[in-house]
């Protein structure tokens, strides 16, 4: 592709800062009209479809939605699939500690111990970098997406630059893709403060290969996925462009139109992004997961001990999970990303009511931006 073709650079596998909601609701709690008004405003940003996904403590789930589907003129279904983007993080990040439990990692012990000579040259050195920084994000290993406006193979810069083209994506290994980060010189690693990588779950995806002997997309469907019947969750097979079964259609904006970017190879998200799930899934999933099922009690406190991701010293990133009080004062806890096509936000807060929305399109702009984070908050704000 040359560069006089259109593209877009994709906000791709969201930081989780963004991913549960700030914005102001009057520091009040919604109304279910409010929140479908603040849904509806999203729309009118261009935003072509939303759903909001609730989940009551009693387990009784109740889904609104506004707009269509470009193609198909209908709504997003109940049962609609999406790619969930950083959410595959906390998936990830359970597989590991629940090896904690087992006694088969040590989170203090060094990527080097495990992953002998993968994070190395460049000033990158794995002996000074342990298995919390990654989960943590206080690694400072350079992440392998970066802002850029290149094709996907053009890594001259060291960097994976992914664009938004009529071409499809190539393939990639996860070591590749720990070569490109560490073709350049780390960051200034800071353990009290985390610096968002994708590189660092990319190698606890290989972490997690190397102590069981099985890829992280099988241990994470056994330990996980069928542990606790997540149907219409799934990590895509190598080189699976499509999503299985019922799903939502995926658009990004290039060249001032709406351009449908659900299928494609997702190989360069791995576990740092590249599962499917719906709403009602991941409500369970972090239901479970802040409830105590899937990891020890111990473990849990370890995954939300965090340090500062922001500016709000009161959010923070822990080991596979995000902390934030939204504008109503509660706290929320769970991930939440972005990939080409798809934002999926919410979390859980203390009584353990759980949200998560769906938005078939990246926002791209400060109004829809500000949109999508009111609807994030006054789902959360919700009476």
């Amino acid at each position: 592709m040359t560069t006089s073709r259109r593209r877009a650079t994709l906000a791709v596998i969201a930081g989780a800062a963004i991913a549960l909601g700030t914005s102001a609701c009057g520091g009040t709690p919604s109304s279910g009209d409010a929140v479908q008004q603040k849904i509806d405003a999203v729309t009118k940003q261009g935003i072509p479809g939303v759903q909001v996904v609730i989940m009551n403590p009693d387990g009784r789930t109740r889904t609104l939605r506004s707009g269509r589907d470009t193609a198909t003129g209908t709504p997003i279904a109940d049962d609609a699939r999406v790619r969930i983007g950083s959410n595959t993080k906390a998936f990830a990040a359970t597989v590991v500690m629940q090896l904690v439990d087992e006694g088969r990692v040590d989170p203090g012990a060094s990527v080097e111990h495990y992953l002998p000579g993968i994070v190395r040259g460049n000033g990158n050195d794995g002996n000074r970098v342990t298995i919390r920084d990654l989960l943590q994000h206080t690694s400072g290993l350079t992440d392998y997406v970066v802002a850029g406006g290149a094709k996907p193979a053009d890594v001259r810069s060291g960097q994976l630059q992914i664009a938004v083209s009529e071409g499809p994506l190539p393939h990639f290994t996860p070591a590749e893709l720990v070569k490109i980060s560490t073709s350049l010189p780390p960051g200034p690693a800071d353990k009290d403060v985390a610096a968002y990588s994708n590189t660092n779950y990319i190698l606890l995806g290989m972490l997690i290969e190397e102590v069981t002997g099985r890829p992280a997309a099988d241990e994470i469907t056994t330990r996980i996925i069928d542990r606790l019947g997540l149907a219409d969750t799934y990590f895509p097979r190598p080189e699976e462009t499509g999503i299985r079964g019922p799903h939502s259609r995926g658009y990004h904006r290039v060249g001032g139109k709406q351009v449908d970017v659900t299928d494609g190879d997702v190989s360069w998200a791995g576990t740092a992004g590249a599962m499917v799930s719906t709403g009602a899934d991941l409500n369970r999933f972090f239901t479970a997961l802040l409830r105590g099922d899937l990891v020890s009690a111990d473990r849990l406190a370890e995954m939300k001990r965090t340090v500062p991701l922001n500016k709000n010293p009161d959010d923070g990133y822990g080991l596979g999970l995000v902390r934030v009080h939204n504008s109503c004062g509660k706290e929320i806890w769970g991930h939440g990303g972005g990939i080409p096509g798809f934002t999926t936000a919410g979390g859980v807060d203390t009584a353990g009511r759980s949200v998560t929305l769906t938005f078939n399109h990246v926002a791209m702009t400060k109004e829809s931006g500000e949109a999508v984070s009111q609807a994030i908050d006054a789902a959360l704000c919700e009476r």
